[in-house]
Protein backbone atom coordinates (compact mmCIF):
# COMPACT_ATOMS: atom_id res chain seq x y z
CA UNK A 1 0.00 0.00 0.00
CA UNK A 2 2.93 2.36 0.54
CA UNK A 3 4.99 1.72 -2.54
CA UNK A 4 1.53 2.30 -4.24
CA UNK A 5 1.08 5.83 -2.54
CA UNK A 6 4.43 6.51 -3.23
CA UNK A 7 4.41 5.36 -7.11
CA UNK A 8 0.90 7.73 -7.01
CA UNK A 9 2.47 10.69 -6.01
CA UNK A 10 5.76 10.49 -8.09
CA UNK A 11 3.15 10.14 -10.72
CA UNK A 12 1.06 12.89 -9.71
CA UNK A 13 4.52 15.21 -9.36
CA UNK A 14 6.04 14.05 -12.57
CA UNK A 15 2.80 15.37 -14.55
CA UNK A 16 2.78 18.91 -12.91
CA UNK A 17 6.62 19.31 -13.59
CA UNK A 18 6.02 17.92 -17.18
CA UNK A 19 3.20 20.42 -17.73
CA UNK A 20 4.63 23.56 -15.61
CA UNK A 21 7.99 23.07 -17.93
CA UNK A 22 9.45 26.62 -18.31
CA UNK A 23 8.06 28.14 -21.40
CA UNK A 24 10.55 30.27 -23.48
CA UNK A 25 9.26 32.35 -26.40
CA UNK A 26 11.64 33.92 -28.78
CA UNK A 27 9.67 36.88 -30.25
CA UNK A 28 11.79 38.75 -33.69
CA UNK A 29 10.86 42.34 -33.23
CA UNK A 30 11.56 45.45 -36.23
CA UNK A 31 12.87 47.83 -33.27
CA UNK A 32 11.32 50.91 -34.92
CA UNK A 33 7.88 51.14 -34.89
CA UNK A 34 6.31 51.09 -38.00
CA UNK A 35 2.74 50.60 -39.36
CA UNK A 36 2.68 46.93 -39.32
CA UNK A 37 4.49 46.15 -36.42
CA UNK A 38 4.06 48.70 -33.27
CA UNK A 39 4.03 48.86 -29.60
CA UNK A 40 0.47 48.04 -29.12
CA UNK A 41 0.51 45.01 -31.35
CA UNK A 42 3.80 43.46 -29.40
CA UNK A 43 1.92 44.30 -26.33
CA UNK A 44 -1.20 42.29 -27.23
CA UNK A 45 1.24 39.49 -27.85
CA UNK A 46 2.73 40.30 -24.04
CA UNK A 47 -1.08 40.63 -22.88
CA UNK A 48 -1.56 36.73 -24.20
CA UNK A 49 1.34 35.31 -23.33
CA UNK A 50 1.48 36.98 -20.07
CA UNK A 51 5.45 35.93 -19.14
CA UNK A 52 6.86 36.29 -15.41
CA UNK A 53 10.03 37.42 -17.13
CA UNK A 54 10.88 39.37 -19.88
CA UNK A 55 14.43 39.90 -21.26
CA UNK A 56 15.75 42.51 -23.35
CA UNK A 57 18.35 42.65 -25.98
CA UNK A 58 20.36 45.24 -24.14
CA UNK A 59 23.57 44.79 -21.62
CA UNK A 60 22.75 45.48 -18.17
CA UNK A 61 23.93 49.54 -18.93
CA UNK A 62 21.32 48.76 -21.41
CA UNK A 63 18.72 47.58 -19.54
CA UNK A 64 19.41 50.96 -16.86
CA UNK A 65 19.02 53.32 -19.57
CA UNK A 66 15.53 51.34 -20.47
CA UNK A 67 14.13 52.16 -17.24
CA UNK A 68 15.17 55.43 -16.77
CA UNK A 69 15.52 56.96 -19.92
CA UNK A 70 12.33 58.16 -20.91
CA UNK A 71 13.29 59.60 -24.47
CA UNK A 72 13.42 55.41 -25.36
CA UNK A 73 10.76 54.93 -27.61
CA UNK A 74 11.48 51.57 -29.56
CA UNK A 75 8.51 48.39 -29.57
CA UNK A 76 10.23 46.38 -27.22
CA UNK A 77 10.28 48.92 -24.40
CA UNK A 78 7.33 51.00 -24.90
CA UNK A 79 5.91 47.34 -25.47
CA UNK A 80 7.44 46.20 -22.24
CA UNK A 81 6.66 49.46 -20.30
CA UNK A 82 2.80 48.65 -20.96
CA UNK A 83 3.19 45.55 -19.71
CA UNK A 84 5.19 46.57 -16.48
CA UNK A 85 2.14 48.99 -15.66
CA UNK A 86 -0.42 46.24 -15.60
CA UNK A 87 1.61 43.35 -14.69
CA UNK A 88 3.92 44.95 -11.91
CA UNK A 89 5.29 42.26 -10.87
CA UNK A 90 7.12 41.30 -14.46
CA UNK A 91 10.69 40.87 -13.85
CA UNK A 92 13.10 42.62 -16.41
CA UNK A 93 16.47 41.24 -17.74
CA UNK A 94 19.10 41.95 -20.30
CA UNK A 95 20.37 39.01 -21.82
CA UNK A 96 23.10 40.80 -24.15
CA UNK A 97 26.89 40.65 -24.43
CA UNK A 98 28.03 42.95 -21.79
CA UNK A 99 29.41 46.29 -23.16
CA UNK A 100 29.15 45.04 -26.76
CA UNK A 101 29.33 48.38 -28.00
CA UNK A 102 32.23 49.17 -26.77
CA UNK A 103 33.58 46.08 -27.15
CA UNK A 104 33.44 46.42 -30.98
CA UNK A 105 34.22 49.87 -30.83
CA UNK A 106 37.48 48.50 -29.18
CA UNK A 107 38.40 45.87 -30.83
CA UNK A 108 38.09 48.23 -34.47
CA UNK A 109 35.01 46.10 -35.77
CA UNK A 110 32.92 49.36 -35.63
CA UNK A 111 32.93 51.52 -38.30
CA UNK A 112 35.37 48.97 -40.21
CA UNK A 113 32.49 46.56 -40.71
CA UNK A 114 29.76 49.13 -42.82
CA UNK A 115 33.02 50.56 -44.26
CA UNK A 116 33.62 47.60 -45.65
CA UNK A 117 30.02 46.70 -47.27
CA UNK A 118 30.05 50.14 -48.37
CA UNK A 119 33.57 50.06 -50.68
CA UNK A 120 31.70 46.16 -52.09
CA UNK A 121 28.86 48.13 -53.07
CA UNK A 122 30.72 50.34 -54.33
CA UNK A 123 33.20 48.05 -56.59
CA UNK A 124 29.88 46.29 -57.49
CA UNK A 125 27.97 48.94 -59.11
CA UNK A 126 30.81 50.26 -60.92
CA UNK A 127 31.13 46.32 -62.39
CA UNK A 128 34.75 46.16 -60.47
CA UNK A 129 33.74 42.78 -58.63
CA UNK A 130 35.10 39.66 -60.55
CA UNK A 131 31.47 37.13 -61.42
CA UNK A 132 32.02 34.79 -58.57
CA UNK A 133 32.58 37.84 -56.35
CA UNK A 134 29.20 39.17 -57.52
CA UNK A 135 27.04 36.26 -57.59
CA UNK A 136 28.39 36.64 -53.69
CA UNK A 137 27.53 39.86 -53.24
CA UNK A 138 23.78 39.41 -55.18
CA UNK A 139 23.11 36.76 -52.66
CA UNK A 140 23.55 38.96 -49.28
CA UNK A 141 21.19 41.48 -51.45
CA UNK A 142 18.31 39.33 -52.53
CA UNK A 143 18.54 37.64 -48.80
CA UNK A 144 17.94 41.37 -47.60
CA UNK A 145 15.49 42.53 -50.13
CA UNK A 146 13.49 39.25 -49.40
CA UNK A 147 13.33 39.93 -45.17
CA UNK A 148 12.45 43.48 -45.94
CA UNK A 149 9.56 42.43 -47.75
CA UNK A 150 8.43 39.89 -44.81
CA UNK A 151 9.34 43.03 -42.18
CA UNK A 152 6.20 44.50 -44.37
CA UNK A 153 3.94 42.08 -42.67
CA UNK A 154 2.30 40.73 -39.96
CA UNK A 155 4.55 39.64 -36.91
CA UNK A 156 3.62 35.59 -37.41
CA UNK A 157 5.62 35.93 -40.61
CA UNK A 158 9.30 37.24 -39.63
CA UNK A 159 8.12 34.68 -36.55
CA UNK A 160 8.36 31.06 -38.14
CA UNK A 161 10.60 28.73 -39.67
CA UNK A 162 10.51 29.75 -42.99
CA UNK A 163 11.89 33.04 -42.23
CA UNK A 164 14.28 32.44 -39.78
CA UNK A 165 16.24 30.03 -42.79
CA UNK A 166 16.32 33.06 -44.80
CA UNK A 167 17.35 35.15 -41.75
CA UNK A 168 20.52 32.37 -41.73
CA UNK A 169 20.89 32.69 -45.24
CA UNK A 170 21.13 36.31 -44.78
CA UNK A 171 23.44 36.25 -42.00
CA UNK A 172 25.76 33.71 -43.92
CA UNK A 173 25.74 35.34 -46.91
CA UNK A 174 27.40 38.38 -44.89
CA UNK A 175 29.98 36.88 -42.64
CA UNK A 176 30.73 33.98 -44.82
CA UNK A 177 30.29 34.97 -47.90
CA UNK A 178 31.36 38.59 -47.99
CA UNK A 179 34.79 37.79 -46.28
CA UNK A 180 35.72 35.96 -49.42
CA UNK A 181 35.45 39.50 -51.26
CA UNK A 182 37.16 41.49 -48.25
CA UNK A 183 40.11 38.43 -48.08
CA UNK A 184 40.41 37.83 -51.84
CA UNK A 185 40.39 41.91 -52.41
CA UNK A 186 43.61 44.14 -52.05
CA UNK A 187 41.79 47.16 -51.63
CA UNK A 188 40.29 46.18 -47.97
CA UNK A 189 43.71 45.43 -46.53
CA UNK A 190 44.92 49.00 -48.40
CA UNK A 191 42.06 50.82 -46.51
CA UNK A 192 41.90 51.57 -42.67
CA UNK A 193 39.18 52.96 -40.11
CA UNK A 194 40.93 54.37 -36.30
CA UNK A 195 40.32 52.47 -33.35
CA UNK A 196 39.73 54.69 -30.00
CA UNK A 197 43.12 54.49 -29.15
CA UNK A 198 44.59 55.60 -32.35
CA UNK A 199 45.69 52.19 -34.05
CA UNK A 200 44.48 51.34 -37.47
CA UNK A 201 42.90 48.63 -38.71
CA UNK A 202 42.34 47.38 -42.01
CA UNK A 203 38.81 46.93 -43.16
CA UNK A 204 39.59 43.41 -44.14
CA UNK A 205 40.51 42.35 -40.63
CA UNK A 206 37.92 44.35 -38.81
CA UNK A 207 35.23 42.79 -40.88
CA UNK A 208 36.29 39.63 -40.26
CA UNK A 209 36.64 40.04 -36.38
CA UNK A 210 33.02 41.27 -36.71
CA UNK A 211 32.33 38.15 -38.72
CA UNK A 212 33.96 36.07 -35.58
CA UNK A 213 31.43 38.37 -32.92
CA UNK A 214 28.59 37.89 -34.22
CA UNK A 215 28.59 34.04 -33.42
CA UNK A 216 30.06 34.70 -29.87
CA UNK A 217 27.64 37.44 -29.21
CA UNK A 218 24.61 35.20 -30.25
CA UNK A 219 25.83 32.16 -28.54
CA UNK A 220 26.37 34.26 -25.31
CA UNK A 221 22.57 36.07 -25.43
CA UNK A 222 21.75 32.56 -25.43
CA UNK A 223 23.59 31.17 -22.72
CA UNK A 224 22.41 34.08 -20.76
CA UNK A 225 18.77 32.65 -22.03
CA UNK A 226 19.51 29.54 -20.75
CA UNK A 227 20.74 30.26 -17.31
CA UNK A 228 18.04 32.34 -16.55
CA UNK A 229 15.43 29.95 -17.51
CA UNK A 230 17.06 27.08 -15.19
CA UNK A 231 17.30 29.84 -12.29
CA UNK A 232 13.47 30.10 -12.42
CA UNK A 233 11.83 27.19 -13.38
CA UNK A 234 8.12 27.17 -14.32
CA UNK A 235 8.29 30.30 -15.21
CA UNK A 236 7.11 32.10 -18.70
CA UNK A 237 10.35 34.00 -20.49
CA UNK A 238 9.86 36.20 -23.03
CA UNK A 239 12.93 36.81 -25.10
CA UNK A 240 12.39 40.20 -27.15
CA UNK A 241 15.44 40.62 -30.09
CA UNK A 242 15.67 41.49 -33.54
CA UNK A 243 14.40 39.41 -35.62
CA UNK A 244 17.47 38.37 -37.63
CA UNK A 245 19.16 37.46 -34.18
CA UNK A 246 15.97 34.57 -33.61
CA UNK A 247 17.23 31.43 -36.08
CA UNK A 248 20.61 31.44 -33.74
CA UNK A 249 19.40 32.11 -30.27
CA UNK A 250 16.59 29.27 -31.45
CA UNK A 251 19.32 26.62 -32.69
CA UNK A 252 21.14 27.66 -29.47
CA UNK A 253 18.44 27.25 -26.82
CA UNK A 254 17.55 23.82 -28.59
CA UNK A 255 21.38 22.58 -27.76
CA UNK A 256 22.05 23.56 -25.02
CA UNK A 257 18.46 22.23 -23.28
CA UNK A 258 18.72 19.89 -20.93
CA UNK A 259 14.76 19.27 -20.92
CA UNK A 260 14.62 22.36 -18.84
CA UNK A 261 12.12 24.28 -21.19
CA UNK A 262 10.42 23.89 -24.38
CA UNK A 263 10.82 26.85 -26.78
CA UNK A 264 7.02 28.19 -27.90
CA UNK A 265 5.71 30.27 -30.73
CA UNK A 266 3.58 32.89 -29.68
CA UNK A 267 0.94 32.37 -31.54
CA UNK A 268 0.53 28.73 -31.10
Amino acid sequence: MKSTLTLILLLITNFYFSQNKTEIYVIGNIHDSVPNYHPKILFDILDKIKPDIILHEVDSQGMKEYETDKSIKGNEITASNLYLKKYPGTLRLPFDFENRNQYRKEKGMVPADNLSVKLIDSLYKVKKLTQAETKLYEGFLNSTKELMKTAELSPENFNNKATDKVSERRQNAQYTDLIKITDSRKEFAQRFATKPNGEKISYREGFKLMSGFWDLRNQTMAKNIYHTAVKNPHKKIVVLTGFLHRYYLIKELNRLNKENYTVKEFYE
